[in-house]
């Protein structure tokens, strides 16, 4: 799925073209792995705020499902029910160490899949296509809601890991060096609250807030319900590093100085509170005031959107913000951003009318289990 298009205009016939832009266009000329299932959901939106399934029902629509779940869910050497990305793969579209199994395409992964359930029709391959939804629906559940879920608790436990665990019997799965965990993280967690975090690979945990990835894992449900809680409280109780003067952090904190320098490559946009790097983006207000919703916390919402009324219109829609409160209009933010002013009417509207919601929300899927809990009468 293209991330953008280019129209090339013949002056000498007078026609417009449309050529689309598969990533070999792109700056560092990375491929998109989000437009694709963005393309899923929103399908899937059309079809429930309108009623009209007949655009979903087209032999192109459907054979477009079925080709982008043909690519994410072939098999490979993978071994986990994730999917392994590049880095700039997303949102986050400039090298930003996010390379592996980053959350948000995680996140978007699992909703893009519940969407295509509803939407495939059983003919023409699609009851197979449906039989391989359900069986990677459980798998990816279970292992983003176990490794990927970092908690007050599950933090100390992995403070306390053992090493060079062998077998299926490993607490320690990934191989973790509690030494590698970083600083900042003790502080930011607080004693209530929880979030997926940025990344979790063999040896790696990248311990990161992004935005995107956990508003997403809300609106589709791969959050339990206690876990979109806790997701809310993290955000109240850590309103100035999240949200600030102008919501929303994008990744939360910086990389900052030698790590900057290794993980970005010394790029001048993403410098340290700036862009995709602790940047702040009015974009994501619809999507926090989604979530937000959805866990009954309209109130969250409301608050962050005064707070952005009162400067955006002002500075004329700018792209993001940048500083560690999200304070300064962006170094190379464009001005008059439709996707700015998108998300602040979207989230608007949604807040003074919640039946939107069920737009770009999913209800929990009971077929799918929740993870498996150690019994309370398990010791060591």
């Amino acid at each position: 799925m293209p991330a953008s298009f280019k129209v090339l205009h013949d002056p000498v016939r007078n026609t417009d073209t449309m050529i689309a832009d598969f990533g070999e266009s792109a700056i560092g000329r990375v491929a998109p792995v989000d437009s694709g299932f963005w393309w899923i959901i929103l399908l899937r939106a059309y079809t429930k705020s309108t009623g009209d399934h007949s655009l979903a029902d087209m032999p192109d629509c459907q054979r477009g499902m079925r080709l982008i779940l043909t690519l994410c869910l072939s098999e490979g050497f993978d071994t986990f029910p994730t999917l392994l990305c590049a880095d700039g793969c997303c949102m986050v579209d400039r090298r930003m160490g996010i390379y592996g199994y980053p959350i948000e395409i995680q996140a978007l992964f699992f909703m893009a899949l519940r969407c295509a359930r509803q939407l495939l029709k059983p003919e023409a391959g699609g009851k197979e296509f449906i039989e391989r939804i359900d069986k990677r629906l459980h798998a990816l559940s279970y292992h983003m809601r176990s490794y990927f879920w970092l908690d007050f608790q599950q933090l100390n436990d992995i403070y306390r890991y053992k090493t060079e665990e062998y077998s299926h019997t490993a607490v320690n799965k990934f191989n973790v060096i509690p030494d590698s965990l970083p600083d900042w993280v003790f502080d930011f967690m607080p004693m209530r609250g929880g979030y997926f975090i940025g990344n979790v690979s063999p040896a790696r945990m990248d311990f990161r807030w992004f935005c995107v990835g956990n508003c997403v894992a809300i609106l589709s449900c791969l959050a339990t319900p206690e876990q979109s809680l806790a997701i809310m409280d993290l955000i109240e109780e850590r309103w100035d590093e999240l949200v600030g003067e102008m919501p929303l952090k994008v990744s939360y904190p910086a990389i900052e100085n030698h790590e900057w320098r290794i993980v970005t490559g010394c790029d001048p946009k993403n410098t340290r509170w700036s862009y995709h790097n602790g940047g702040s983006w009015p974009v994501l207000l619809w999507l926090l005031t989604a979530a937000c919703i959805k866990t009954g916390r309209p109130h969250i919402a409301k608050r962050a959107i005064e707070l952005a009324e009162r400067r955006l219109s002002k500075d004329g829609w700018p792209e993001y913000y940048d500083g560690k409160l999200g304070r300064y209009i962006g170094k190379q933010a464009r001005k008059f951003q439709t996707w700015s002013v998108a998300g602040y009417l979207v989230a608007k509207m949604m807040l003074e009318d919640p039946s939107h919601l069920g737009m770009i929300s999913l209800e929990e899927d009971k077929k799918i289990k929740p993870p498996l809990t150690r019994s309370h009468s398990w010791t060591c």
